[in-house]
C-alpha cells in the first residue's frame, strides 16, 4: 500500500515534494541520455550547419515525445497505485473478521517496518482505515497527480536545452560536442548530488551518476540509439 491512502489529495500537501528526490534524478538522468545519443552522433570533422540542424530537431523532437511517454506512464502508475490502495482499504473491510482483516494491513506494510509494529499498532491501522470516508478512499485523479505529470515531462524535456545550446551558439562542431559533453556531465553531477544529499553520501552518488550516465550513453550509441 501507498504511504497514504489515496483521496483528494489535500491542498496543503499540492506544492509539497511534488516529486521524490530519486523520481526527480531519475528523469533528469534518462532526459540527458537521450540527448547526449544525439549530440554525440554528430561527425564532428563532416557536420556542417544543416548537419547540426538536423541533429537539434532529433534530440529536442526525442526528448519531447519521450518527456510525453514518461509523463502519461508516471499518470498511468500513479493511478495503479491508487486503485491498489483502494483494493486493500476494500480488503480490510470485508475481511471475515478483525485478525484477517489485521493480516491484510500486515501484507500491505513494508517488509522493513513491520516487525516494528505491534497488534495494537496494526488495530489502529485498521480502524483508521475502517472510518475514512468513502469519498477518501475512491481512487481518482488528483491535481498532484497532473502536477507530478507536469513536473515528469519538464524535467525531460528541458534538460535537453542546456546539452544543445552550444550547438546553437557555436559554429565550431567539435568544440561544440566537448561544451555539451561538458555541460551533460555537470548536470549528472548535479542530479546525483542532489539526491546523494539525501543518503547521506552526495559526492559519491554524484560521481556514481556521471559514471553510470556516461556508459548509458556509450552503450546506446553504440546499439544505434
Amino acid at each position: 500500500m501507498s504511504e497514504k491512502v489515496p483521496g483528494n489529495g489535500g491542498s496543503k500537501h499540492l506544492f509539497y515534494g511534488v516529486l521524490n528526490p530519486v523520481d526527480r534524478s531519475n528523469e533528469v538522468l534518462f532526459g540527458l541520455i537521450m540527448v547526449m545519443t544525439f549530440t554525440n552522433s554528430l561527425s564532428t570533422t563532416e557536420a556542417g550547419r544543416a548537419d547540426v540542424r538536423s541533429m537539434l530537431v532529433g534530440a529536442v523532437g526525442c526528448n519531447l515525445a519521450w518527456g510525453i511517454i514518461d509523463a502519461v506512464m508516471y499518470f498511468m502508475s500513479s493511478m495503479a497505485e491508487r486503485k491498489l490502495s483502494e483494493r486493500t482499504v476494500h480488503r480490510v473491510r470485508t475481511a471475515d473478521d478483525v485478525k484477517a482483516a489485521r493480516g491484510i494491513v500486515a501484507e500491505a506494510l513494508p517488509g522493513i517496518i513491520l516487525p516494528a509494529l505491534s497488534s495494537e499498532d496494526l488495530e489502529r491501522i485498521r480502524r483508521h482505515l475502517a472510518s475514512l470516508p468513502d469519498d477518501e478512499v475512491r481512487a481518482r485523479p488528483t491535481t498532484r497527480d497532473v502536477i507530478s505529470a507536469l513536473g515528469v515531462f519538464l524535467l525531460v524535456f528541458l534538460c535537453t536545452f542546456p546539452v544543445v545550446f552550444p550547438f546553437i551558439v557555436m559554429t565550431n562542431a567539435l568544440a561544440a560536442v566537448k561544451v555539451s559533453n561538458a555541460i551533460a556531465t555537470a548536470l549528472l553531477f548535479l542530479a546525483g548530488y542532489t539526491l546523494g544529499r539525501h543518503s547521506g553520501n552526495p559526492v559519491g552518488l554524484a560521481l556514481a551518476m556521471v559514471a553510470i550516465g556516461l556508459i548509458l550513453v556509450a552503450l546506446a550509441s553504440a546499439l544505434g540509439g
